[in-house]
């Protein structure tokens, strides 16, 4: 049996890696059609993702890094930006 659960349900949601590390809320669902495209995740003050992004709100994750979901989500690590990221952009 598959269970469902409605996606005002999952907003606030405590968001962790498979590794087990806090990755963030979720803040948002993007949608495709009638499909969840990739959710829109917060970066709050004692998260990964908050020490990864310094100036950013947040991060989307494609739903195919989803692994489960019920009280909490949990997304894979690799979802989870490289902190030594190159800032750079070339013109």
């Amino acid at each position: 049996m598959i269970k469902t659960k409605r996606v005002t349900d999952i907003f606030q949601m405590p968001v962790y890696t498979d590794e087990g590390l806090y990755f963030g809320d979720v803040e948002e669902v993007i949608l495709s059609g009638n499909k969840v495209y990739s959710w829109r995740i917060r970066a709050t003050k004692h998260s990964q993702l908050g020490k990864v992004l310094t100036g950013a709100k947040g991060a989307s994750v494609p739903h195919t890094l989803v692994k489960a979901m019920g009280d909490i989500m949990i997304v894979a690590s690799s979802a989870l930006p490289d902190a030594d990221m190159d800032t750079e952009e070339d013109f």
